[in-house]
């Protein structure tokens, strides 16, 4: 007798769950409930013979057996898209997204890749672009606009926006980086050009009164984050795009609290591959604070 095949939505499902360690956000991506999450997993492991994960309210990890199956279940999805695009012979979508600097972070390239938005079907061009140039250009008018951008504001918008996740900057540095003796200025690291979070950290420090100078100026987070890991200077990020090695340094050197940001998304109408995509990608980055 033939085995009866594995049903796709459970797979997906699985893979989702792992992927974004979570019931609620698979569900989010998947654009379904979080009971129908559930039962495609447990029709999946009932197929299988095989507890696939350990759920706890706060905790999703793979089971060994779990794990043996990831790549597996991994291979079958592209397999399965990759034969769709084939017998369709269809141009892929194209999926343009802008990811403010002050969010992508250094996980960007394995998030990206672990959400399967290089699978066939669709191409997907991610611009690193600072939040205020950001805002503008998803405005413009015009071919070759953004579809989608993901933004980071100190206010949350009442309109024209899906809040994900509410974070609050951190005064971040390498775990010896010294105080400044009395009267000597904070170093700093920051971004070139305008922008929000360097405003907000100079902002907060002035009403403090403590001095401060800066000492490096990056083209990107990823070059911030390399002078603060290097114990070059100190510099106002989010928790999530901190570089490894550095730590928040705030109130070991007695610094102001820095201000909430909101991380945004505003996008376009959008269908197929590229709304499914965006889902995925969102769901990622959903975190506290989102609605």
């Amino acid at each position: 007798m033939v085995p009866r095949p594995l049903d796709l939505d459970g797979v997906l499902a699985f893979v989702r769950v792992v992927d974004l360690g979570s019931f609620t956000r698979a569900a989010e991506a998947l654009d379904t409930s979080q009971a129908a999450i559930s039962l495609r997993l447990k029709r999946l492991e009932d197929r299988l013979g095989a507890r696939l994960l350990d759920r706890t309210p706060r905790h999703v990890a793979t089971t060994r057996k779990g794990e043996l199956f990831l790549s597996a279940a991994r291979r079958l999805l592209e397999a399965h898209e990759s034969a769709l695009s084939e017998i369709a012979g269809d141009v892929p979508a194209r999926l343009c997204l802008g990811i403010s600097d002050h969010i992508a972070g250094p996980n960007l390239p394995a998030l990206l890749r672990r959400l399967g938005l290089d699978t066939a079907g669709l191409i997907t061009e991610v611009r690193i672009v600072p939040s205020r140039d950001l805002a503008s250009a998803f405005e413009a008018p015009g071919e070759g606009g953004y579809d989608a951008v993901l933004l980071r504001t100190e206010e949350m918008p009442e309109r024209g926006g899906t809040v994900l996740a509410q974070e609050r900057l951190g005064w971040f540095a390498a775990p010896d980086f010294p105080a400044p003796p009395p009267g000597e200025p904070l170093r700093l690291a920051g971004l070139s050009g305008p922008c929000n979070v360097r405003a907000a950290a100079a902002r907060t420090l002035d009403a403090a009164g403590l001095p401060w100078t800066e000492v490096f100026v990056g083209g990107g987070v990823l070059a911030v984050g390399a002078a603060v890991t290097a114990g070059l200077a100190i510099a106002a990020l989010a928790p999530s795009t901190v570089p490894p090695g550095a730590v928040e340094v705030g109130a070991r050197l007695g610094l102001p609290e820095l201000p909430l940001t909101w991380i945004v998304l505003r996008s376009r109408h959008l269908t197929g591959r590229p709304a499914e995509a965006l889902r995925t990608l969102a769901a990622a980055y959903r975190g506290p604070g989102g609605r």
